[in-house]
């Protein structure tokens, strides 16, 4: 396969570099602001230029382009560090393809353009303390009352539900069918009456997920995507969608920032770089990346024909975790004593390695663990047998909790 851009690809590439030249924010522009704010800064400069999610629709706020201009688009910006933005990708990555298959023309008229633009913020309402990694034992209820749902119980591990607008939610309508054909998917105001939202302090320091608790929440049936009992195949849309985003990316430390890294420190009296065990570890590291880039590429292909993201992209989130987590631990074992200190002003590159290797272990169960993921793998993708599932036919209410009785 070539690689090499046509003449048109070429054009559009220096296209977005010259913008981007031009209309990256200076740090005076972005002092004084929060992360959120610079992060809808650019994203709305972006927008009102016709760079923003620009394989989307027109009308929705892109521009109608293809896959591969999308890719050259991502290289472009990544040349340029510490850009804002993340606050976005839930949104723009998971919420947006969902409303785009399953949304009426008004809904995806109102919402997503303003996803585009930054204007407004979603998160996804999943997981449940009961259920791990198992969307389809969860147990928060919907019952319908008139034109509205009314909706109890408890999300976990939800990314910036307390900075959110919006939020994608699966629940249970009717515990009376097996897991799967029971569940309801909506969307709903995060400001809504009965929502309580509390952070969970991690271990990075950071607070960036949340508790996210229902009390009497009342959703308008209008707000529900799919019919009744098909959220489970409307969950798939956003769950391949979840991790193609998270596999792609969206973690600091990749295979650049620890090849330079070794070419900057020693190991005994030569650079790191030199050493044969570090050479072999840092071609591992550029295989894998390589092969995960190329794989979102398959991905990004797949969108521009219409198809939905198949299983295969648990490949680039069961990768690239713990490749992550491995080339940040390394990075600090390299830096020897000074691999300790975690501060901005004294730690080798700002402290990126540590950073990232204190906040990666929730990488590596955000969207499913490891296991989900092997298993997906194992079973959607290879073919090979499913394991045994004692949930499997049963009614929901009839599926043993582990409890014990008498």
């Amino acid at each position: 396969m070539d690689f090499n851009d046509t003449p048109e690809e070429a054009k559009f590439r220096e296209e977005a570099r010259a913008w981007l030249k031009d209309n990256v924010p200076k740090a005076s522009e972005l002092e004084g602001l929060g992360y959120i704010e610079q992060a809808k800064l650019w994203q709305k400069r972006k927008y009102d230029a016709g760079w923003a999610c620009i394989t989307w629709p027109k009308e929705y706020g892109g521009r109608g382009a293809s896959a591969i201009e999308q890719v050259i688009w991502n290289q472009e910006e990544a040349k340029h560090d510490d850009l804002p933005g993340g606050v976005f990708s839930i949104g723009q990555g998971m919420a947006a393809p969902t409303l785009m298959t399953w949304a009426d023309d008004d809904a995806k008229a109102r919402y997503l353009p303003k996803l585009a633009s930054g204007e407004e913020i979603w998160c996804q309402l999943f997981s449940e303390p009961a259920g791990g990694s198992d969307l389809a034992a969860l147990r928060t209820r919907a019952v319908k009352d008139g034109d509205e749902w009314v909706i109890n119980g408890q999300k976990i591990w939800t990314s910036g539900a307390h900075y959110s607008d919006y939020g994608i939610l699966v629940v249970r309508t009717d515990p009376t069918v097996p897991k799967h054909k029971g569940l309801t998917y909506f969307y709903l105001d995060m400001k809504s009456p009965g929502i309580e939202i509390k952070p969970i302090k991690q271990i990075s320091g950071d607070a960036n997920f949340n508790e996210v608790y229902f009390t009497d929440v009342r959703i308008p049936d209008s707000q529900r995507l799919g019919e009744v009992g098909q959220g489970w195949q409307v969950s798939l849309t956003t769950l391949m969608n979840e991790r193609a985003s998270i596999g792609a990316g969206g973690v600091n430390v990749g295979f650049d920032s620890v090849f330079k890294l070794a070419q900057k420190v020693n190991i005994g009296d030569r650079p790191a770089i030199e050493d044969d065990s570090v050479r072999a570890r840092l071609a591992d590291w550029y295989c894998q990346e390589a092969g995960l880039r190329y794989t979102s590429y398959r991905t990004l292909s797949a969108l521009s024909r219409g198809d939905i993201p198949g299983p295969e992209n648990s490949i680039g989130k069961l990768v690239g975790a713990p490749k992550t987590q491995d080339m940040a631990s390394f990075a600090i074992d390299l830096l020897e004593q000074s691999g300790a200190i975690w501060d901005e002003e004294l730690s080798a590159e700002a402290g990126l390695f540590q950073g990232t290797y204190m906040s990666i272990p929730g990488l590596r169960i955000a969207g499913g663990t490891d296991e989900i993921m092997a298993n997906i793998i194992a079973e959607r993708v290879l073919g090979l047998p499913q394991e045994p599932r004692m949930d499997k036919g049963i009614p929901f209410n009839e599926v043993p909790t582990g409890g014990s009785k008498g």
